[in-house]
């Protein structure tokens, strides 16, 4: 995955906003609720966490490319990393993230999905 297509599908989403912390991290959430956190490992690999449905949980927490993501997972949460890409598509990546986004924007109140229109 590149950095600069995976900001460009992030910044598509709808509502979807963009801040750098912890480093050089580029974090995207909705409403202000964080839906995904990318950046580069130590070793230059791109590397992606996002939260993942119960379902995406069990598919992905033993995938080969994926892992819980560390911090997020051990407190409970239902994260994922993304970290090698070795069979895991770009696309497949992407459709994992446009979930994330959907699971965080759900979560927000009825009044906050309009107000960002997300609902009519």
């Amino acid at each position: 995955m590149d950095k600069d297509r995976f900001n460009a599908f992030c910044k598509r989403l709808p509502a979807s906003t963009h801040v750098v912390q912890w480093g050089d991290h580029d974090v995207w959430k909705v409403g202000g609720k964080v839906y995904v956190i990318a950046g580069s490992q130590e070793d230059g690999h791109f590397a992606a966490s996002f939260k993942v449905s119960e379902m995406g949980w069990e598919v992905l927490r033993d995938h080969p490319d994926c892992r819980p993501a560390p911090y997020l997972a051990s407190r409970g949460l239902k994260w994922i990393q993304y970290y090698r890409g070795d069979t895991l598509g770009d696309d497949e990546l992407l459709d994992f993230v446009r979930d994330a986004h959907g699971i965080v924007a759900s979560g927000l109140s009825k009044k906050k999905q309009r107000e960002l229109g997300l609902l009519p």
